[in-house]
């Protein structure tokens, strides 16, 4: 779990600038939509990330249980 910790912080360390800056593209499809955090490049990155993440923790939680 550590290690999972340990990455997941890393992540959110790199990507950070990536999310606090604006981009282009709002207005092109639909600035808060749930499809723009999908289809935009720099929302998509953060988006998947955090679904692999919630993926692994649910996966470790289960294995551990078991």
């Amino acid at each position: 779990m550590k290690k999972i910790a340990f990455a997941s912080s890393i992540l959110l360390t790199v990507v950070m600038p990536l999310i606090s800056l604006a981009h282009p593209g709002h207005g092109e499809t639909e600035g808060y939509t749930i499809i723009h955090y999908f289809v935009e490049p720099v929302h998509a990155v953060v988006t998947f990330g955090v679904l692999i993440i919630a993926i692994a923790y649910i996966r470790y939680s289960h294995r551990k249980k078991a």
